[in-house]
């Protein structure tokens, strides 16, 4: 009986030498709508550094049909090889995390233009994941987006008939 009542304390305190989550606060959730306004804004500016400066330095991005980009040098120059923004739109739909992760789902909505051609719209969703700062900030760690369009064909093959 004894042995049990000390195993019991043991757990105990086991159990409670452990810390327990911090959530978001206010302010946390404002820093990381901050980042993600900041992206747009620097989109529709062309200003792949501002677009940049929401990255960590070691960010991976996940963009549709390429391989992954990794380095906040490498995806300021993945972007700054796309046709100019013309508009964006980024929502946040969900914010969640704790103790200095936290991930956000969205939608964008986008218009791309190229000399002498109509706007391409686009529109599609995305899942990111922000790593708090040593100063507050929060940047962009892991960052997925897809098209909410169909596939097209790519090169000279046929997309599939479904005959």
């Amino acid at each position: 009986m004894r042995w049990m009542l000390i195993a019991s304390l043991f757990v105990l305190t086991i159990a409670s030498c452990g810390k327990s989550a911090q959530p978001l606060t206010a302010a946390d959730r404002a820093g990381i709508e901050s980042a993600t306004q900041g992206f747009a804004t620097g989109a529709k500016a062309g200003d792949w550094n501002a677009v940049g400066a929401t990255y960590a330095e070691d960010a991976i991005l996940l963009p549709p049909n390429t391989p992954a980009v990794t380095g906040r040098a490498a995806i300021i120059q993945h972007f700054s090889s796309l046709p100019p923004v013309t508009d964006m739109t980024i929502t946040n739909i969900e914010v969640e995390g704790s103790d200095g992760i936290a991930y956000t789902r969205g939608t964008y909505q986008l218009a791309m233009g190229m000399a002498g051609q109509a706007p391409m719209a686009d529109a599609g969703k995305f899942l990111a994941i922000f790593r708090k700062q040593a100063d507050g900030s929060w940047l962009l760690f892991r960052d997925m987006f897809s098209s909410d369009a169909p596939p097209m064909a790519h090169g000279d093959s046929a997309a599939p008939s479904g005959s």
